[in-house]
């Protein structure tokens, strides 16, 4: 060896500037320093440059390995698998036959009690990797994970046992961080709403009045849409006709739909207490049309937390999705 090489452990000398830091890095990719640190130690995935002052740093083609490594965990591939087949892709060779076969499988659905960056609980195993994409920004994976869990699961288990269990993480973070991972919220909430809109089949035409649609809206004021969006999804996915009004529909509004389109159910969503109203849902009940002898109206469902402190008589209470699926089926299918 020459003597004017470097030792192989020695990592080569950059600028002062050049190469990011495990800090920096950490944050970028949304996990732990600590993690970063022990993938270096363990698997060999670590900074390969030092600064003049002897510090070291992650160079392009670091972070391009460590990224890929992260990718790859998040399918549930082992650490020291997805290690040897980032430092192959990196390096232009092709990974071992059984991490490709591992990559394109979809992420198991066992139980998972390590969330990495946010604070999951006994979830399934795929809300890790999701929230794993979610705090990375990483859009093409969220997108995919979220697309996969909608064809395994169908909408409702996957709206409310990945996607839920995960936005209720990102909240619970952002409301115990000072403001931080807003962005990681927006995003996720993004990329949930986009798959929502694109599992659901194109809208069914209604020749109305009384034709056995189903009217969705959220209450005056309220804003959270991603639940009635789940809905909306599955309800299109049972070959039911449904027409989604969205946001903080004005009470006239909701009022006009109604005679207009004489559905046989309206589902009025509220997330906060103060805006689920119940002279709101009474109203809706208490709407008619048709000809006199043969009139009729809604039945009513009311969904979100806001309504647990108020139930109006003669309104339906779904538990969940699936339960509102159930019901609202039931109702399409007797009118």
């Amino acid at each position: 060896m020459n003597s004017a090489e470097p030792p192989p452990s020695e990592p080569p000398a950059v600028p002062g500037g050049a190469g990011l830091t495990t800090g920096v890095l950490a944050r970028r990719l949304g996990v732990s320093p600590m993690t970063l640190r022990s993938w270096d130690r363990r698997y060999g995935i670590g900074p390969t440059a030092r600064t003049e002052g002897g510090h070291r740093r992650w160079t392009a083609a670091d972070v391009a390995t460590v990224e890929e490594m992260c990718r790859l965990t998040t399918t549930g591939i082992p650490p020291a698998d997805a290690a040897r087949a980032a430092r192959a892709a990196v390096a232009g060779r092709s990974p071992a036959p059984e991490v490709i076969a591992a990559s394109a499988l979809p992420p198991p659905a066992e139980r998972s009690r390590a969330a990495g960056a946010l604070p999951l609980g006994d979830v399934r195993q795929e809300c890790r990797g999701l929230a794993r994409a979610a705090v990375r920004l990483d859009a093409p994976a969220l997108e995919k994970q979220l697309l996969a869990a909608v064809e395994r699961y169908g909408v409702a288990v996957a709206w409310q046992e990945v996607m839920v269990p995960t936005l209720h993480a990102v909240g619970r973070r952002w409301a115990s961080s000072e403001d931080r991972y807003v962005e990681v919220e927006h995003l996720l909430a993004w990329y949930v709403s986009t798959v929502l809109r694109r599992s659901t089949p194109p809208a069914l035409p209604v020749a109305a009045p009384a034709a056995g649609c189903v009217l969705l809206a959220c209450a005056p004021d309220e804003q959270h849409t991603l639940p009635l969006e789940a809905l909306h999804a599955a309800l299109g996915r049972e070959g039911l006709p449904v027409r989604m009004l969205g946001a903080a529909v004005p009470v006239e509004a909701l009022d006009a739909a109604v005679r207009r389109l004489g559905p046989v159910a309206v589902v009025l969503w509220a997330q906060d207490s103060a805006r689920a109203v119940p002279a709101l849902a009474r109203h809706v009940a208490g709407l008619r049309w048709g000809m006199k002898g043969a009139r009729r109206g809604p039945v009513v469902l009311l969904g979100g937390p806001g309504w647990s402190r108020s139930r109006p008589a003669g309104v339906l209470r779904p538990a969940g999705l699936a339960q509102a699926v159930e019901a609202l089926r039931a109702l399409c299918t007797a009118g």
